[in-house]
């Protein structure tokens, strides 16, 4: 049996965000999504995560993206107080830092009520080789799974492929079914997406816009579910995995 985990990153980065990837869980291929706690749509994302208790929700740690929930992570921030950028946040960022505002991320996140499926993170910064022993400990530390990060820490990473590839403003129904085939031959697969809606919040923060209404059309389109349907491709959440 074919197991997929269609994950909808940036959950919680804005209302329209949040109610783009309901709809995509709703009428689409989306099973799982990961919570920016950090971001302003987060405590929207939370409770529309309570009403659709099929989604799979997990957080998705942010260090590069608004701001830090602790006042004492100096640094991680630049003057302004928000996060470095991925490209500077491993050159000044303290180990100690990362891993109180990992913890005051999580903790935050269990105080919506809600308990997460899994890890990952924005950018991928738990990729980084500095920065993997630190997330390794916090998943350690609350018994969850780690998004798959290339370094086969199969204790922690149960997913088989990692698939990033559906992203970009090149994005077809076509190239996606050319893609899902590419990934017949494993067993388990997440695939990362950003669907949304477009509202003011996105247009200032993100550069990646009008992609994820065009992530959204994909993923609810009929094709898509028909190919997942007549491959019989289980879709789940990271907590389906072992069921």
């Amino acid at each position: 049996m074919r197991k997929w985990v269609i994950n909808a990153d940036d959950f919680g980065y804005s209302k329209a965000v949040n109610y783009g990837i309901i709809e995509a869980h709703r009428d689409g291929a989306v099973t799982s999504a990961t919570l920016m706690v950090n971001m302003q749509g987060a405590r929207h994302g939370a409770q529309l995560a309570k009403e659709f208790e099929n989604l799979g929700v997990g957080i998705h740690f942010v260090l590069t993206c608004g701001k830090p929930i602790r006042a004492d992570v100096t640094s991680l921030v630049k003057g302004d107080g928000t996060f470095h950028s991925i490209s500077e946040i491993e050159k000044f960022a303290s180990l100690e830092d990362v891993e109180k505002e990992l913890i005051s991320q999580m903790e935050l996140f269990y105080s919506y009520g809600l308990k997460p499926t899994h890890i990952d993170s924005h950018h991928h910064v738990h990729a980084l080789e500095k920065f993997y022993p630190i997330f390794r400990k916090v998943a350690q530390k609350y018994n969850l799974p780690i998004r798959a990060s290339g370094n086969d820490d199969r204790d922690f990473q149960p997913i088989e492929y990692f698939c990033r590839e559906f992203y970009g403003n090149h994005l077809t129904v076509e190239g996606t079914l050319m893609l899902f085939e590419s990934l017949l031959n494993y067993k388990t697969v997440e695939v990362m997406t950003h669907p949304a809606f477009i509202d003011t919040a996105l247009i200032i923060g993100s550069s990646y816009t009008k992609e994820r209404l065009k992530e959204l059309d994909i993923l609810t389109d009929r094709r898509i579910l028909s190919f997942i349907k007549d491959h019989g491709i289980q879709l789940v959440s990271y907590k389906g995995l072992d069921s």
